[in-house]
């Protein structure tokens, strides 16, 4: 009997520390924002082995990302990413914000009851509703785990950190130095340090000139590009738009990874007894001289570094860590920014939706049903206001009123529907507005929300600014786990965003973000079971 124990224990032993072994030491969560796939494909001859196609044949692969809600940009993606919910829930509908009363914009982050440090903007992740993958990790293991972000953006550090991250670092638009706020208590020496010694962007910003890697003939994956011409783009600190324009060239992701690779040589990833957790976010779009040219080899060669980036990456987490100890996950944002310009005497059904105009109209045709009273607030996003203050001070009826508008502005020409917020609060909605649902916030949007019909163009009246056409396009978005063990394959069905939260707690053990209502993918559900 002594001996069956002793077999019994010695079996149950090897097997809790065959099951200690599937968790990783670190979860490195990659998102590239405005990635497309298939661009991965077009320029797939020119990458390396280790860097996109590492990623490709080693990792469980996905072939594409589907966001629920429409108007998709970079803080509602990655808060959906990182939440496993979507803007309905998570509270991010958009990057900004726009308070009528001051007549500005605002970052949706944006908090005066904390400094920056190295900037002087002021974040929080206070309107984030939703608790994100590394909150939930910082619950489960009381504190213990280390949870960081590096991203270009303040929205997009932030989010992915999450409330209650060590630390979320971004490059400050006006300094160039990577900056966190004050919100968050961690910030490592080596950040310090890096800023002010000889490896900080300022030092070496001269040397930094954008030229093509490649022979220029190996760019050659559009056949839409009419020049021969090289190119070369310089910066420099004394244009105002220096940084801005630096992030979205290639050097923005080698900025991260050498701030990466900081935190991986001096922070001890993988080291402590619970899980770490960094969260990397890297550019994929359109360099921003450059946003009309949809073709170019700027673009082309932009990925090809960012090929680089990912193999210097991978190489340095397998020599720190060990990519058998580090869970991957590598995906983009599900959406690309760009401005269409159609050459001279090219005919298309195309107009013009004047926002200003349809508020003043509207404005007009509420005073003659309701009195000489300024109904309508105004317009932000593809989202009308109207000015509850008065409506309510007048004793009327909120729903009636939004019913009248949207019937009201449904007959303008180009637009293709209009929903109302009490139709989608109350639940009247359908399949055809269901994405206004997912993608607004009860408490933040607008009276009404439109969708105007492709192609047409939203002209708000700005000096400087080009009218935005309106596209529908969804973009192709690879979802890759690599790492900890997973066995390499190729999984040919849609997946929600809203599942890859789930499914990275899944592998870390713990519980999913609040909001999110969905399962692990199924395939990760059978790695971690064997």
């Amino acid at each position: 009997m002594r001996r069956l124990l002793t077999s019994l224990i010695a079996l149950l032993a090897v097997a809790n520390l065959g099951a200690q072994e599937n968790v990783p030491k670190l979860v490195v969560c990659i998102t590239v924002d405005q990635l497309r796939g298939d661009y991965i494909e077009y320029f797939y001859n020119t990458f390396g082995e280790k860097g996109f196609k590492r990623l490709l044949n080693e990792g469980l692969v996905y072939g594409n990302v589907r966001f629920e809600f429409s108007n998709i940009d970079q803080a509602s993606a990655f808060a959906t990413l990182y939440t496993g919910s979507n803007p309905a829930f998570h509270g991010i509908s958009g990057k900004n914000t726009y308070d009528f009363s001051r007549e500005r914009e605002t970052s949706i982050l944006h908090d005066p009851n904390f400094l920056g440090n190295y900037t002087k903007e002021n974040y929080s992740p206070k309107n984030l509703l939703a608790s994100t993958i590394g909150d939930e990790l910082k619950i489960a293991s009381k504190g213990r785990s280390d949870v960081f972000s590096i991203a270009p953006d303040a929205e997009t550090a932030i989010i992915s950190a999450g409330h209650a991250a060590n630390g979320a670092f971004w490059l400050d638009n006006y300094n160039g130095k990577w900056a966190t706020t004050t919100y968050y208590k961690g910030l490592p020496w080596y950040v310090d340090r890096y800023n002010y010694g000889p490896e900080s962007l300022s030092t070496r910003l001269e040397q930094m000139v954008w030229t093509p890697t490649l022979p220029i003939d190996r760019y050659n994956a559009f056949p839409y590009v009419l020049d021969d011409l090289p190119f070369k783009y310089t910066f420099n600190e004394k244009m105002a738009d220096c940084f801005p324009l630096l992030k979205t060239s290639p050097f923005i992701n080698k900025e991260i990874t050498r701030l990466a690779l900081q935190f991986l040589e001096h922070g001890g990833f993988g080291t402590r007894s619970c899980p770490d957790m960094l969260a990397l976010t890297y550019y994929g779009g359109n360099y921003a001289s450059l946003m009309e040219k949809e073709y170019t080899r700027e673009i082309q060669d932009l990925y090809y570094q960012l090929d680089q980036d990912l193999e210097n990456l991978l190489d340095a987490i397998d020599k720190k860590v060990g990519l058998q100890n580090t869970f991957i996950v590598f995906t983009g944002s599900g959406y690309y920014k760009s401005i269409e310009e159609y050459p001279d005497g090219l005919m298309m059904n195309i107009g013009e939706f004047y926002p200003k105009r349809c508020v003043a109209l509207l404005n007009m045709y509420l005073m003659a049903l309701y009195g000489q009273k300024n109904w309508v607030t105004g317009y932000y996003n593809g989202q009308i206001y109207l000015d509850r203050k008065t409506i309510e001070d007048e004793k009327m009826d909120l729903e009636k009123i939004q019913s009248k508008a949207a019937e009201f502005v449904a007959e303008f020409t180009g637009v293709q529907h209009v929903t109302t917020e009490h139709s989608l609060r109350t639940g009247n909605w359908n399949e055809s507005t269901a994405n206004f649902r997912q993608g607004t916030h009860h408490l933040k949007r607008g009276d009404l929300i439109i969708e105007l019909q492709p192609g047409w163009k939203v002209n708000n009246e700005k000096r400087g600014e080009k009218p935005q056409i309106v596209r529908h396009n969804a973009v192709l978005t690879p979802l890759i786990f690599m790492g900890n063990g997973l066995k390499p394959q190729h999984v040919y069905r849609e997946v929600k965003a809203t599942e890859v939260a789930p499914s990275i707690t899944h592998i870390l053990r713990i519980r999913p973000p609040n909001a999110t209502s969905n399962l692990p993918l199924s395939e990760l559900i059978l790695k971690s079971s064997k």
